[in-house]
């Protein structure tokens, strides 16, 4: 692939306030709404990497766009328009820099949990059952491989934390932040979310292995999905035709720079992380767009 578009690491729109600046997302403070702008910086491991990857956050943006429509019926969320035509005057003028990266939502009150739902046992759910036998508490069947399929998939929150590392916890310390009734109503979105794109993404030839979800409450109180969605930032996508339990699997997300750098030997603690070589940069902009084309069946990207 020809890279020929320039990568954005930053997006300031003159007089309008960054209401948040995360790791890949400026998010623009619009009054009753805000815009979220993904950038092309990529984040692993708790830093965000000196390097940029290119159509990385229009494909975050559009496939959001895309799995937020196809989900509506299970959970409303939180889009308003990805479309320029819909944004206030002011930023007209950027159309070209905002363009199919940009989603206007409403606004919500965060609830403080990722909302991870497993499928295959990988990452640090298989880290923590080889130690364990469990994931987050709960008690998995005996002698699984790495990247084995469990016969149901598995909730599993954590705390969403601001600075520093997300921290794995049991459903009931999730009840005692955020209530019975809305934790048990968060799990069973989570699961029926996880279901309904796992099969839609198995008809395509992928596996979504894990992903994790964000949720907030609105103004009348309504559980509405917000953040981002089934992307490869926040899922593992494993191609159905070469996945085989028992090893790690060829993925079409982030795990790609992840072993990239562990294979370096930076100690994923100190920093400043590695750059990444260009074909390293090349491969991961391939992986985001492949994934992309096969999951939403368009190629109007790049």
């Amino acid at each position: 692939m020809d890279i020929k578009e320039k990568a954005i690491g930053e997006i300031e729109i003159p007089g309008v306030p960054v209401f948040k600046k995360g790791k890949v997302r400026n998010v623009f403070d619009l009054g009753d709404k805000l815009l979220i702008v993904a950038t092309d910086r990529i984040s692993a491991f708790d830093f965000v990497l000196p390097s940029l990857i290119p159509y990385k956050g229009k494909v975050l943006t559009q496939l959001s766009r895309f799995w937020f429509d196809y989900t509506a019926l299970v959970c409303p969320n939180h889009m308003i328009s990805t479309e320029i035509s819909d944004l206030p005057a002011s930023f007209k003028p950027y159309a070209d820099l905002l363009e199919k990266r940009s989603m206007l939502v409403k606004k919500t009150r965060v609830i403080p949990i990722e909302c991870v739902v497993r499928g295959y046992l990988s990452g640090s759910g298989w880290k923590e059952y080889q130690e364990t036998g469990k994931v987050c508490g709960i008690k998995l069947p005996k002698g699984l491989q790495e990247s084995s399929r469990l016969d149901e998939p598995i909730f599993t929150p954590s705390t969403k934390a601001d600075v520093g590392h997300d921290e794995n916890i049991n459903f009931k310390e999730m009840e005692r932040i955020t209530g019975s009734e809305l934790a048990e109503k968060i799990k069973n979105i989570s699961l029926e979310l996880y279901r309904r794109a796992s099969l839609y993404a198995i008809s395509k030839g992928i596996i979504i292995a894990d992903t994790k979800f964000e949720f907030g409450l609105n103004e009348e109180g309504e559980l509405i999905l917000i953040d981002e969605l089934f992307t490869p930032d926040s899922s593992r996508f494993w191609p159905l035709a070469t996945y085989a339990p028992g090893k790690s699997q060829p993925s079409l997300d982030k795990q790609f720079v992840r072993d990239y750098l562990i294979s370096t030997g930076w100690d994923r603690k100190t920093p400043p992380p590695p750059s990444l070589p260009a074909e390293i940069i090349e491969q991961t902009s391939q992986r985001y767009l492949e994934i992309y084309r096969l999951l939403t069946e368009k190629n109007d990207l790049p």
